[in-house]
């Protein structure tokens, strides 16, 4: 299960941080001033949706377009192991599943960093465009790196959302304890669903064995965050 959430996690974040660095940036310097607020507004009531709705909608609409991209997948990069699989039963695969974490995770990194652009100093900006350079410029020489440090503390909180994600997973992906990297296979799972699934009949044993998994969890994600704090505070510029 730790194998399954890191895999799920890894896959959700594939796709989020393009997305979420693209959409802070596009929200910042590109959107027009009218639909500025509008889709601030939007993208925090988007980070406060809870799981089960990300779950409900991965179940009942967004299966059949993954099961369209796994298929692509498996017809074109077949040959790469991860992608090769006996039983093309793409529907509750972890690369569905991580589309959905996707889909959860990044309200949450473009608000962070989208909140961290708009705090770059605009004297800076300015200062790009006295020297001639251009708004894409300007972006990828001061923006850029000026939040790099904000930005990678949202994917770090993303990951963390990921790692211990229990609904959503619950409902997308068929629970198997087995090792397994393949990722359009139908197998897997991540610590957090197996507890919400086995704690409600579990015996004395196996009540201890998954308040056991939980702290291991809780460990991993203390790690994460230990390690992004750590990089944090080396990026940060200092006076």
């Amino acid at each position: 299960m730790i194998v399954g959430s890191v895999v799920v996690a890894s896959i959700a974040l594939l796709f989020a941080v393009p997305l979420s660095i693209g959409g802070a940036l596009y929200i910042e310097f590109f959107a027009p001033r009218f639909i500025y607020r509008p889709l601030v507004i939007l993208l925090d009531l988007a980070a406060a949706i809870p799981s089960l709705i990300f779950g409900l909608w991965g179940v009942e609409i967004f299966t059949s377009f993954g099961v369209r991209w796994a298929t692509f997948l498996n017809d074109r990069l077949g040959f790469i192991p991860i992608f090769s699989v006996e039983f093309e039963n793409f529907g509750r695969s972890p690369f569905v599943a991580g589309c959905v974490l996707a889909a959860l995770v990044v309200p949450i990194t473009t608000s962070v960093a989208r909140e961290v652009y708009s705090r770059t100093p605009r004297d800076l900006i300015d200062t790009c465009y006295a020297l001639g350079g251009t708004k894409l410029g300007a972006i990828r020489s001061v923006v850029l790196p000026y939040g790099k440090s904000g930005v990678f503390a949202g994917i770090m909180l993303g990951l963390g959302r990921a790692l211990g994600e229990t609904v959503a997973i619950y409902l997308m992906l068929n629970l198997v304890f087995k090792y397994s990297f393949n990722i359009l296979d139908s197998t897997g799972g991540n610590v957090a669903s197996m507890i919400a699934l086995k704690f409600g009949e579990a015996s004395d044993k196996e009540i201890s064995a998954l308040m056991a998994s939980g702290l291991v969890l809780f460990v991993i994600t203390l790690i994460v965050n230990t390690i992004a704090s750590s990089i944090i505070q080396r990026t940060t510029p200092r006076a």
